[in-house]
């Protein structure tokens, strides 16, 4: 099956190919959060989408090498201390450890680095060095204690953005800060530190290193000088994934990334977000709403990436809908296979479900075409539901064995609780002992308390056992 995706720097879909193929390795960059408030759903737009390009590299064999960065030292986590009158360390991991949080709670997997997500406060050393190498080529600059990137002797910049530097970089006010550059276009590597400002030894003074140049060290660090893949919003193509490109490839002489991937905007109600408009929503303020975690990750992964995504709270309750009924399919195939005895006449339906998650994996090849994935997603459902009362062991096997796959690849949560626990099972059997013999306040007592630990009973007809469904939680940290 030949995978497809649209290239930023190309303009274009393209096969992909990884750099090495016979290990069927990818390595992937993307961009992390600048830890100085809670992320807010235009932000996870981008992180879900992410983390569906590397599930699905994953579920088709590909061993991904995920690095992602945390961006805790730039003006804004310096403005924050400063208010709070707290260090940057203590302000920032606040908002770190929100950040991990919040991955966990949209089912986001947390990228695989060999350590915790490299934070740029503790790679100084090698953005430094990455300068000083800028700095001897002739490409970068010192001014005042700063030190900047000669934009005019790097040949096709804009090549990503596909800009001019001509009438349309020059001169722009790309970088706003109060040192001298030779160039409107030049952009800042290392800042000169302000007074009482945070800051670190340097060849050029003390300082802080350009948001920019932090990418471009952290990823060559991790990954190497080329490496197959680095992802982000569209927000970030110009100028700070140009830039990346810039600085990477005059420092190695290499090629710097093989494949760009960007996701289109977020709108709410068909506006951009604002606090003004009252349409500003972070992950928490949904939650606080009483929304499902996996229908906010269902509503930001269900258009194509490469679409604006309008975000209503409509689209989430629908969404909501969605994600009960593939619980309520789920649990049903649960409950016959496990707990309900086989019917007298079984029907096979065995192989429907795989053909279905083919048809999946397909789209998803091109170009991650998310919409029809999850359009046969919903397919399979309703096929299922219409089979279940005469399905077999082995065809119930089977869609269980689907609700699974599916899961690695939309990461949506239905089987992250599939066994019933012991004692749960003996306080439902206990409950059916009640009902028998028509005691149902003992009977309802144990419903209430199979409730409380998470778990809601179905009594079935007369003659029939009662089921069990694990209750979501909206919110479970």
């Amino acid at each position: 099956m030949t995978i497809r995706f649209f290239d930023t720097f190309k303009g274009g879909i393209r096969d992909f190919d990884p750099i090495d193929p016979q290990k069927k390795e990818v390595r992937m960059y993307t961009c992390g959060p600048t830890v100085y408030d809670y992320a807010h759903v235009g932000n996870f737009r981008a992180f879900i989408f992410e983390d569906l390009l590397r599930r699905f590299l994953e579920f088709k064999g590909f061993k991904v090498q995920h690095t992602m960065n945390i961006t805790d030292v730039d003006d804004k986590t310096i403005a924050g201390a400063n208010r709070e009158k707290k260090s940057l360390q203590e302000f920032t991991e606040k908002y770190t450890q929100a950040f991990s949080e919040d991955l966990k709670t949209l089912n986001i997997l947390p990228p695989n680095h060999p350590t915790k997500p490299p934070r740029a406060t503790g790679e100084i050393p090698a953005m430094i060095e990455l300068i000083e190498k800028l700095v001897k080529k002739g490409v970068a600059y010192a001014s005042d204690g700063s030190v900047y990137y000669r934009v005019s002797v790097f040949p096709n910049y804009g090549k990503l953005s596909k800009k001019k530097l001509e009438g349309n970089i020059k001169g722009a006010r790309v970088d706003v800060d109060e040192y001298d550059k030779e160039e409107g276009a030049d952009f800042v590597l290392w800042k000169k530190a302000k007074e009482g400002e945070l800051s670190w030894d340097s060849p050029w003074g003390k300082g802080r290193p350009g948001w920019h140049i932090e990418c471009s060290a952290m990823s060559m660090k991790y990954l190497g000088e080329t490496f197959d893949i680095h992802a982000g919003g569209e927000d970030l193509i110009f100028p700070h994934h140009e830039n990346e490109i810039a600085q990477s490839e005059a420092a190695t002489g290499e090629k710097f990334v093989n494949y760009w991937l960007h996701c289109k905007h977020l709108l709410v109600n068909g506006e951009k977000m604002s606090k003004s408009k009252g349409n500003f929503y972070t992950l928490r303020d949904l939650l606080a709403k009483g929304h499902d975690p996996m229908a906010i990750r269902y509503a930001l992964l269900s258009v194509h990436y490469r679409q604006p995504l309008n975000f209503t709270l409509d689209s989430l309750k629908m969404a909501g809908e969605t994600i009960k009924a593939l619980d309520d399919c789920y649990w049903q195939c649960f409950n016959r296979r496990h707990l309900i005895p086989p019917p007298a006449m079984e029907m096979g339906t065995r192989g429907t479900a795989e053909q279905w998650l083919r048809y999946m994996v397909q789209y998803l090849a091109d170009d991650l075409n998310v919409a029809p994935a999850l359009s046969s997603l919903l397919t399979s459902i309703s096929i299922i539901n219409s089979n279940l009362p005469e399905m077999s062991y082995e065809a119930l096997d089977e869609a269980l064995s689907f609700f699974q796959k599916t899961d690695e690849l939309f990461g949506l949560g239905v089987t992250a609780s599939n066994l019933i626990p012991d004692a749960v099972k003996n306080k439902l059997s206990s409950l059916q002992e009640w009902r028998k013999t028509k005691k149902f306040i003992e009977a309802d007592k144990i419903r209430a308390e199979l409730k409380d630990t998470g778990w809601l009973v179905k009594d079935g007809r007369p003659g029939e056992p009662s089921t069990v469904k694990k209750i979501r939680r909206v919110w479970d940290k």
